[in-house]
């Protein structure tokens, strides 16, 4: 490949945040959601949110739901904005405070569905948790007073209040899991921006 082409793909994948191997993580990802929809319906059942099925003792629904997609075009949706989550925010938190977040989100989405939306008997999709993701992402951009932090801000409020208040949401479209996923989302990334900010503060011995 020439100097010139593989230097280009090198921005790229920086500006994707892809570079450092995160590619790989990204890619994992992925494929653990395409795996999950190409075992079948019979699996989907057995994953996804179902509030009797919650209610009988399956609660490890309320963390597998997350990665269930009614079907190709659903999980292809979701992949589009993982991909483009992850290239807006991924450097913004280490490995283990993502599994916190993406956490942390997942049975915040579960259990605002079961305290605060009991007409919602089931739910599936990762869009939830997605908003998570974004939420903690701006919560760290506004920590560090980046030069998005409004756009990204308003533009997410924006949406989840049109959302709620706006217009009728679409059939099968839960969009209660994005204002919970969100909340606890931006709680989560303010709360670890102020962790972070209390340690590079702090005094050395």
């Amino acid at each position: 490949m020439p100097a010139d082409a593989a230097n280009r793909l090198a921005q790229i994948a920086t500006a994707l945040q892809l570079d450092r191997g995160r590619w790989i993580w990204l890619l994992i990802i992925l494929l653990v959601l395409d795996a999950v929809l190409g075992l079948g319906d019979s699996v989907s059942q057995l994953l996804r949110y179902d509030r009797s099925a919650i209610a009988g003792g399956g609660w490890w629904r309320l963390l597998t739901a997350h990665i269930v997609h009614l079907d190709f075009h659903h999980l292809a949706l979701n992949e589009l904005g993982l991909v483009l989550m992850w290239s807006l925010f991924a450097q913004d938190y280490d490995a283990v405070e993502w599994c916190a977040i993406v956490l942390a989100g997942a049975l915040a989405i579960s259990s605002g569905l079961w305290w605060l939306s009991p007409r919602v008997s089931w739910y599936v999709g990762t869009s939830g948790v997605l908003h998570s993701v974004m939420a903690a992402g701006i919560a760290k951009h506004f920590a560090e007073r980046s030069w998005d932090r409004w756009i990204l801000g308003v533009g997410l409020c924006a949406k989840l209040a049109w959302e709620q208040w706006g217009r009728a949401p679409a059939p099968l479209i839960v969009v209660d899991a994005h204002l919970y996923g969100a909340c606890c989302g931006f709680g989560m990334g303010t709360a670890l921006s102020l962790r972070m900010a209390i340690i590079r503060h702090r005094p050395r011995a």
